[in-house]
């Protein structure tokens, strides 16, 4: 037991010596029992805190704090009579205090720089974290102004009409970047002056600005956001507070035309966008880069706008030819209409009269005539009547000269009959005009050929009308012979028409010759000169002189 050798001890008072001995021991079991209870919150703390680096001088601490707080349990039962044993264990518990106090106190002299090493990398890190903060603050602000312009494009590009595109990116602008103002300012036809053609804020009335003002001048030659300054006309007319502006490029259809050698002059809008003039907001430099991707945008939007202006014009006007070129189809296709009702209408008033008067005329030819004269006229007049219905059949188109083919009734007949009849009607018709008809055929021309006897003599007669259509009198001379050379068929002189000498082919040549009385000239009308004509009322009989040339057959 504790003894004390206290005589001032104060009768009747608290402080009396059981008392204090008494609040000793409540002290020491208090302080034991928190001595116990710190190497629990440290143990606690080592296994949460995975990266810990000084483990072993917690436990040194937690050796120490548990010594501490078992000489304080012990020290209790020292204040009543104890026994030997008791002061042994407490006498152990304190040396045992002591040597590990000792070392706690020699481990934190060696452990106090790598502490204060742990505090500047700290301070490091502490830097550091600063830093990556601020980076991920810049990364949420360009996502953010990602966002911003990806919104902007998408509300942009859904139209693509011109007017509509600048009024949406003024409405953009001013919702997510929160303006006072926006306005856009196009150039005119000359591009002498800049006009407000749009504005967030309507109002009444054309403002310009001459494009060789200097302000404008500075903008234009910068291709970044420009800041203007207070006494801007630009940021004047848009408003109060702070402005930006930026040059977008004017792009014209004819930039994607390749292929032209001219020089286009490049053409530019300026877009200007004002803050709030009561704020103490300015611009930042996250929101001049969304100005300027939003500019671009716009310029791309405003070029697609422009090529679909120029492709919808375009349409436009071929659906303009297109519907001429379909009224001219409509009017030939009734021209082509009228042609062939014409045509019908001419075959049934025509055609009928002549075939009736040719069978009329072939009934003739079986009656028996007195004289050899009658019957020649009859059969004259027969061949004449098959003449006049072939004419007819060219002039109406029946015959197919009107076509691209020509196809000749071919068969076996005699040439020399036919030539003779063709003889006996022209000197009807050249005793008409008062001249002598004078025929002459080789004797190398065959008899026996395969083509259109019709067409051959339609030819004839046609060759012996128009000499005798020259003047009256003198004499006429109708000669057929047979031509060996057929000529050179690179001469521009040859005629087309004329086949090839082949051993399948007799060529023959009709020659008619008008020599006039009066005056010693002639007037001769070969086959090569009758293919040859110009006059447009004759080109039918033209067609049948080639049609014939190209279809004479060998003799058989």
């Amino acid at each position: 037991m504790l003894s004390c050798a206290c005589d001032d001890e104060v009768a009747g008072g608290f402080w009396t010596v059981d008392n204090i001995l008494q609040c000793q021991k409540v002290s020491d079991f208090l302080i034991a029992l928190a001595y116990f209870s710190i190497p629990l919150e440290l143990f606690y703390f080592v296994s949460c805190s995975a990266i810990f680096p000084f483990r072993w001088v917690l436990t040194q601490f937690g050796a120490f704090i548990v010594l501490c707080g078992l000489t304080h349990f012990l020290t209790i039962w020292t204040y009543a009579p104890h026994s030997f044993y008791v002061m042994l264990a407490l006498t152990i518990l304190k040396i045992l205090t002591a040597l590990v106090s000792c070392a706690t106190s020699i481990t934190l002299v060696t452990l106090i720089p790598q502490v204060l090493k742990v505090m500047v990398r700290e301070g490091l890190l502490i830097k550091k974290t600063r830093e990556l903060g601020r980076e991920v603050g810049l990364m949420k602000r360009q996502e953010e102004a990602s966002h911003y312009v990806h919104m902007l494009t998408r509300e942009i590009r859904q139209s693509l009409d011109r007017h509509t595109i600048l009024y949406t990116t003024l409405v953009q602008l001013s919702n997510v970047l929160f303006l006072d103002n926006c306005a856009i300012w196009m150039p005119d036809e000359l591009n002498s002056m800049m006009n407000l053609t749009h504005e967030l804020k309507r109002r009444d009335g054309l403002v310009s600005i001459p494009v060789d003002d200097p302000e404008l001048v500075d903008i234009l030659q910068d291709k970044r956001v420009r800041v203007l300054g207070p006494d801007s006309r630009l940021g004047w007319v848009a408003g109060n507070g702070p402005a930006v502006a930026i040059r977008m490029p004017m792009l014209r259809v004819s930039n994607f035309k390749t292929g032209t050698p001219e020089m286009m002059e490049t053409c530019y809008a300026i877009l200007v966008l004002v803050l709030p003039a009561n704020g103490n907001r300015d611009w930042s430099s996250q929101e001049l880069e969304i100005v300027e991707v939003v500019a671009d945008q716009v310029a791309v939007a405003l070029s697609h706008a422009a090529v679909l202006e120029e492709s919808l014009l375009m349409r436009e006007k071929l659906l303009e030819r297109n519907m001429a070129l379909e009224k001219a189809r409509q009017m030939a296709l009734m021209a082509n209409e009228a042609r062939r009702s014409f045509q019908k209408v001419m075959a049934m008033e025509m055609i009928t009269p002549s075939r009736s008067v040719a069978a009329i005329l072939s009934v003739l030819q079986n009656e028996n005539f007195r004289s050899e004269n009658q019957k020649r006229i009859v059969d004259t007049m027969a061949k004449g009547s098959l003449l006049l219905s072939a004419l007819i059949e060219d002039a109406t188109g029946i015959s197919g000269l009107r076509g691209s083919r020509f196809e000749l009734k071919l068969r076996t007949f005699s040439l020399r009959s036919m030539l003779k009849e063709a003889v006996v009607v022209s000197k009807l018709l050249c005793a008409s005009q008062a001249v002598d008809l004078d025929f002459h055929i080789s004797k190398e021309v065959p008899d026996q050929v395969v083509g259109d006897e019709t067409r051959i003599l339609q030819a004839v007669m046609y060759m012996l009308g128009k000499v005798l259509g020259s003047g009256v009198g003198g004499t006429v001379s109708l000669s057929v012979s047979r031509e060996y050379h057929s000529g050179d068929r690179l001469d521009p002189n040859y005629p087309a028409w004329r086949p090839a000498r082949s051993e399948e082919y007799v060529l023959l040549r009709f020659k008619v010759v008008k020599t006039d009385s009066m005056e010693d000239d002639d007037s001769s009308l070969p086959v090569d000169e009758l293919c040859s004509g110009e006059a447009g009322s004759q080109k039918t009989k033209f067609n049948i002189c080639e049609k014939l040339a190209q279809n004479p057959r060998k003799p058989f």
